[in-house]
């Protein structure tokens, strides 16, 4: 046996996507990471032996521009580049590449820790080290640090630490919460198996094992949804264990998990009613996929009014929008539906205070196990979700260790530094703008080779009637003086047009209507009718058209998409989702959907002028939609001259790194598996080729260039500081938009 003593600046403790992001965000800031894993895979519930999928605020495309950026982006981009299909192996090769990318990132895989040194009273503890032991390799291994990342899920690190902690449900009068039940209790989510099917394309036969359940004689064949031809996450249902300890009966939990599946598939091959002859069974997990155990008490704990409220917290460092998604305590064998969801109108903060101890002093957490009440962590436990909690800790770990101080002290002081710290890396924050001393393209003036004025979709695509409501989102900015639509009519009829606000910037849902008209159609076809509706907001936002139902009428989509433009139909209580549970009454996203016009949304023009993409607009602080889309967009392709945007000074400065962020449309529902498969491995709008130039002794130089790019986020560092009052990004191609598109631009010393 080898005893060994590891030095770094951080340990985090925990290879799922939190603890990747955490440690990814704290090695790319300079520091030292040790990252820790009891497995010999990363990524936690999304790898390989566990194949959940990666869902988060985006809700399966329930909310519009809500796909994570930051590390958690990187990987989804890189994934749909290579991996279109959703291997589950290829996936684990994106995470664990992500991680050997950074120098300073130490890993070690099969190492499980399970002893803490930590001292002090139980109001003021400090963690001095942690110990685990290599699995196969005989090596007791103890790391020591300055700062600790709980990413465990589980939360051994912080419960053998001292840290305060809570398992369970919260009781409703505590935080109020409406799904919070009367009287607290220890009951928390189950755990899931999932398994994999494959047509053999021959007949193949299954004998079920001696201890695979009947399913016929419990109430799943009659609550649950099966389906020969699904695998995979659509049995997310299997689920187990609410009642019992995840943690201390997970064997009993996993041998109940698996005599379930082996029993459905008994019941797919062999109970004739199913088209499965050529199917084989051809993977089922072995490691249960938990959802919950130890939540961490910080400074403050994220509750349901918060997720519902959206609130809009000071020390916000991370945004959500999974639904709150709770299940029934009995799992696969309750009588009510798998789960129930209540939606927010759109992505919600998640605040600092919640990512860090409120007793152990040099601890911070991430993943599910963060200071969340039960209601609340019904959402903020998706892993991607969790992954941009990860990077948020592991960025606010980085400065802590930096600064020689806590958590807390970095919340109290330096909060402003840290927030400005995650916009610079493009983490997935909403509503701060970018207000870097450093960040010489601020005081730049900004202008382009053709900037996007006119906002029209004319070419149609495919008719729709308008039997039901639809609506069109498009920026006013500054205005909206009239819009066109480009409809047919089976007999000469009105048309209800409505102009509505969103509330607040990230929601994409009607709030409160401003003003509406009705509008004479003539009997025929592609006929474009003016709407004289006419709104000056105070300050830029979205407008959310609405046309209400007529039958006599068809609309027409348009053959391609406009960045900034999304379009939606009434849903009501149409629940197609049904197999995802019940759905809690009045949600606004859920009854404007907008799955059935992704890149084809209705054809528009709008008679007013528009400056929601002027050059400008890639230095106005704004990294994601919020409230318009905040970039520029050329007004074409030009094929023959690149287009270019440039950041000028009054006076020459000098420049030896420069930021840039291309749209990689966030509004698209992107994944790491199976859930669905997109038509294209690069997301369109995405900047191809381009050149970085500096004006230099009256000519322009080039500085820096790339080709056949397919990534969002850029950092150029020159060999050598150039000294110049222009710069500006020469895009000759993108990977099949229409126009250029460069969300920011930033220029450092």
């Amino acid at each position: 046996m080898k005893h060994e003593i590891v030095s770094s600046d951080i340990t985090v403790v925990g290879g799922g996507l939190a603890g990747v992001c955490a440690a990814v965000a704290a090695a790319r800031l300079g520091q030292t990471v040790s990252l820790v894993q009891n497995r010999s895979v990363l990524g936690g519930n999304a790898s390989s032996e566990i194949r959940v999928w990666v869902c988060g605020a985006t809700s399966h495309g329930v909310h519009r521009n809500a796909r994570e950026t930051g590390i958690m982006g990187e990987m989804f981009v890189e994934n749909q580049y290579r991996n279109i299909d959703g291997n589950p192996y290829i996936w684990d090769l994106i995470v664990l590449e992500k991680v050997k990318a950074e120098k300073n990132i130490t890993l070690y895989l099969n190492t499980d820790v399970h002893e803490v040194d930590a001292d002090g009273d139980e109001t003021n503890r400090t963690i001095r080290s942690v110990t685990g032991w290599m699995m196969g390799s005989e090596r007791r291994i103890r790391f020591d640090s300055r700062v600790y990342l709980d990413c465990t899920g589980d939360g051994l690190v912080g419960f053998l630490a001292g840290a305060k902690f809570r398992i369970g449900r919260e009781a409703q009068e505590e935080f109020q919460e409406e799904w919070a039940p009367l009287v607290p209790d220890d009951i928390t989510l189950g755990s899931t198996l999932l398994f994999y099917t494959k047509d053999a394309g021959r007949p193949v036969k299954y004998i079920a094992p001696s201890f695979a359940k009947d399913i016929t004689q419990t109430s799943i064949p009659m609550k649950r949804v099966i389906r020969s031809g699904d695998n995979g996450c659509a049995y997310w249902w299997i689920e187990w264990g609410g009642e019992l300890d995840t943690v201390h009966d997970n064997e009993r939990i996993r041998e109940e998990l698996s005599s379930v599946i082996y029993g459905i598939w008994d019941y797919i091959k062999n109970s004739g009613k199913f088209d499965s002859e050529n199917l084989t069974l051809e993977w089922i997990g072995s490691v249960p996929g938990k959802r919950e155990y130890r939540r961490f008490v910080g400074d403050y704990v994220l509750n349901q009014n918060d997720v519902i409220a959206q609130e809009l917290f000071e020390d916000r460092v991370a945004f959500g929008g999974w639904s709150i998604d709770l299940h029934p305590p009995q799992g696969m064998y309750a009588t009510a539906k798998g789960s129930k969801h209540m939606h927010m109108d759109g992505s919600y903060h998640i605040p600092f205070r919640s990512l860090y101890s409120v007793n152990v002093t040099n601890m911070l957490m991430a993943g599910r196990n963060i200071s969340a009440s039960h209601v609340a962590f019904g959402t903020t436990r998706v892993m991607a979700t969790c992954a941009v909690i990860g990077e948020a800790a592991g960025t606010g770990a980085a400065l802590c260790a930096a600064k020689g101080i806590s958590p807390r002290e970095l919340h109290d002081g330096y909060l402003g530094e840290l927030q400005q710290t995650l916009l610079r890396q493009d983490a997935a924050v909403l509503g701060l703008k970018n207000a870097d001393a450093d960040d010489l393209a601020l005081s730049a003036v900004a202008t382009a080779s053709s900037t996007l004025t006119q906002l029209a979709l004319e070419q149609s695509a495919s008719v729709v009637p308008l039997a039901a409501h639809m609506a069109l989102l498009v920026p006013a900015d500054p205005f909206i003086d009239g819009v066109e639509l480009l409809v047919d009519a089976s007999e000469a009829t009105e048309l209800t047009v409505e102009l509505w606000n969103t509330g607040k910037p990230q929601n994409y849902v009607p709030e409160a209507l401003v003003t509406s008209i009705q509008v004479p159609v003539a009997q025929g076809s592609q006929q474009w009718v003016k709407a004289a509706l006419a709104w000056h907001p105070d300050y830029a936002q979205n407008a959310f058209i609405i046309l209400r139902s007529n039958p006599a009428v068809s609309v027409h989509l348009s053959a391609s998409p406009q960045t900034g433009v999304l379009s939606f139909k009434f849903a009501g209580n149409d629940q197609e989702l049904a197999d995802f549970g019940d759905m809690h009454h009045h949600q606004p996203v859920i009854d404007w959907n907008q799955k059935d016009f992704v890149r084809s949304p209705l054809c528009f023009r709008l008679l007013a002028p528009t400056s929601a993409f002027s050059a400008d607009k890639a230095t106005d602080g704004y990294k994601r939609p919020y409230g318009g889309p905040h970039l520029w967009s050329s007004a074409a392709l030009n094929t023959a001259e690149p287009e270019w945007l440039e950041v000028s000074w009054p006076q020459p400065v000098s420049i030896q790194k420069v930021l840039l962020t291309f749209n990689d449309d966030v509004n698209e529902d992107l994944i790491n598996l199976h859930h669905h498969r997109t038509e294209f491995e690069i997301i369109p709008e995405l900047v191809k080729d381009y050149k970085l130039q500096a004006f230099i002794n009256g000519d322009w130089t080039t500085v820096a260039e790339r080709s056949s790019n397919h990534t969002r986020s850029h950092i150029h560092i020159l060999p050598a500081a150039v000294t110049t009052d222009r710069l500006r990004v020469l895009a000759a191609s993108t990977n099949g938009a229409k126009r250029v598109e460069l969300v920011e631009i930033r220029c450092y010393s």
